[in-house]
């Protein structure tokens, strides 16, 4: 009997062990296997926008070395928030994927309530696309360069923007504190309207996109007069850096990143960064970012995380120093 009863316990345990040893081989297979279906990723803004072109150029390609397409489905409004709250009611299996902006950092300070912790619920892939802003004067202002502008307007000094709270018009604070002047800062609902307030001489400067006033550079309605990236923007090389301007320390480079829920196996991670970061090294991707004035930029989840926090802090600086509340 005792026999019997110890045989049928090891079996019990035979069998339990079999169990665990077939679901860890079923949990390796599916992350081996993934994706087996479409990839969803989300783009918090309308169709055309920056951040939703970058992806879609982008996309096509990771889809054809995953082995399955990436699905884009736009989720504009509400400052990235009904985008990211769809985000984190998914699975984290790696069949949902987001596009996170620098203006998710700027979120982080700007409102009071968000319903999510974006560091802690998020984590990076990598970075899709860098992209500078381009400060801009009417051709017919008769201002070839910022220091002439400055000289001539000083305190008057006029800067269209578009919408309070957005990347523009912090990086227009950013530049009044650093340009130690006490300029105007308006803000226009959209681009064409920073272009229209330019062009009929209701401001005297605009920050905004290079992307975004492209045609309008390249048919000389408008004359760019510095970029605020690090480096000369190779769509502009005639154009100096802010720094090269004469304003030290004013550097704005925006970003477009690829995000996933954690909890996201670390293999699907590695697998997305690697598959991204050989899409964006393609000459036929980086010439049409570069057409669009912006770099294929990709980097590890650590540099992106990195890059992540340091401008949570840079633009909660701004937001403070501009007495600017929380919404």
């Amino acid at each position: 009997m005792i026999t019997v009863l110890r045989l049928f316990t090891l079996m019990l345990l035979a069998a339990f062990m079999a169990g665990c040893n077939s679901e860890d081989n079923v949990s390796a297979g599916g992350v081996d296997a993934w994706p087996e279906k479409p990839v969803r990723v989300i783009i918090p803004f309308g169709p055309g926008g920056l951040a939703d072109v970058t992806m879609r150029l982008a996309g096509e390609p990771l889809g054809e070395l995953l082995g399955e397409r990436l699905v884009m489905e736009n989720r504009p409004g509400a400052g990235g928030v009904a985008a990211t709250t769809t985000m984190l009611n998914a699975d984290a299996d790696g069949y949902t994927l987001i596009v996170l902006t620098n203006g998710t950092t700027i979120a982080e300070s700007l409102f009071d309530d968000l319903p999510y912790n974006i560091t802690e619920d998020l984590v990076p892939v990598s970075a899709v696309a860098w992209f500078d802003l381009v400060l801009l004067v009417n051709p017919d202002s008769g201002y070839k360069d910022l220091q002439a502008l400055l000289e001539a307007r000083g305190d008057n000094l006029r800067i269209a923007t578009i919408n309070p709270g957005s990347t523009q018009n912090l990086s227009a604070e950013l530049f009044k504190s650093l340009a130690s002047n006490s300029a105007t800062i308006i803000p226009y609902r959209t681009t064409p309207d920073v272009l229209g307030a330019l062009l009929r001489g209701e401001v005297d400067l605009a920050i905004d996109a290079y992307t975004a006033l492209k045609g309008a550079i390249d048919n000389n309605q408008v004359t760019p007069i510095v970029v605020t990236g690090e480096v000369r923007n190779p769509a502009m090389p005639d154009i100096p850096t802010a720094v090269e301007a004469g304003i030290t320390e004013f550097f704005v480079t925006g970003w477009n990143a690829l995000y996933a829920r954690k909890g996201t196996d670390p293999a699907i991670i590695n697998r997305l960064n690697t598959n991204i970061a050989s899409v964006l090294a393609t000459d036929d991707i980086r010439t049409r970012f570069a057409e669009l004035g912006v770099e294929a930029h990709a980097n590890t989840p650590q540099e992106m995380q990195q890059r992540f926090l340091s401008d949570i802090e840079k633009w909660r600086r701004v937001i403070e120093a501009a007495g600017i509340d929380p919404l």
